[in-house]
């Protein structure tokens, strides 16, 4: 029961890490606000039972998050914890076949939304004495090879992100991490697990990694839930991934310049 009594907001709670990483705060006697732009929000504070309260908001809307800080402050007495896990993919087209409106949408779901995670959550957090912002990032955010240009950029800016919030923070008992996922089955990823899997081809997903295989939202979730918890009381400033040994190589096929990677 790491959390007891903790109060915690969980964004892009409706589906894969999120869902999960709230279900797990919850069963460890959190109490959670889960936050989604979709509706399936609500599935996931039922399935936490009585620990978990469930948001409609959009995570990039500074006046969505400081609602959401502000609902957490006044149902719980406060925040401990905010994990900044909202996020959407952005497609995978060439750099030239993007548009700015397309980039401009990724970056403030992605980025500007950890931002202002990180700007309201931490005073209140501070105001309790400290506590954890664990933000998603990924390991498209540490090299090419693994995410599209728009989703790789955000991610990198994540990780720099939680760098310089760390710093900023300095003396306040507030930490920042990020998580970085590899590949895991969630909803952002499903079209590809399901095509796999129509293909009769699913022993091919995450070959390229040593362990040889996808991850599950529960794998992150237990790690976002290490780092919010006094169990990484010495842990700030970083980024944990966990892909299965991916980054430790990045295999990829090249995308040419003027024509479509097979």
């Amino acid at each position: 029961m790491r959390f007891h009594g903790k109060s915690i907001i969980v964004t892009g709670a409706g589906s894969g890490i999120g869902r999960a990483t709230a279900l797990a705060f919850a069963a460890e006697g959190g109490q959670v606000i889960a936050a989604d732009k979709s509706e399936a929000v609500h599935e996931t504070a039922a399935l936490a039972g009585g620990g978990a309260i469930a948001v409609q908001m959009d995570a990039g809307s500074e006046a969505d998050v400081e609602r959401v800080v502000a609902l957490a402050c006044d149902r719980f007495g406060g925040l401990d914890v905010f994990f900044a896990n909202a996020g959407i993919a952005g497609g995978i087209d060439s750099i030239f076949d993007q548009t700015a409106e397309l980039w401009a949408e990724v970056l403030r779901v992605n980025l500007i939304g950890p931002f202002l995670a990180i700007k309201h959550a931490a005073p209140r957090i501070v105001e309790r004495g400290g506590g954890a912002i664990v933000c998603t990032a990924s390991v498209a955010g540490l090299r090419s090879g693994a995410g599209g240009a728009a989703y790789s950029a955000s991610k990198a800016g994540v990780i720099n992100l939680v760098q310089t919030a760390a710093q900023q923070l300095s003396g306040s008992n507030v930490r920042v991490n990020a998580v970085c996922p590899g590949l895991i089955e969630t909803g952002m990823t499903q079209r590809a697990f399901d095509y796999a899997r129509e293909k009769g081809v699913e022993d091919k997903i995450g070959r390229l990694n040593p362990l040889r295989r996808a991850g599950v939202p529960d794998e992150i979730a237990r790690v976002v839930a290490f780092l919010a918890s006094s169990e990484a009381s010495y842990v700030n400033g970083q980024a944990w991934v966990v892909d299965g040994g991916l980054s430790t190589s990045h295999p990829v096929t090249r995308q040419e310049f003027g024509k479509t990677a097979v």
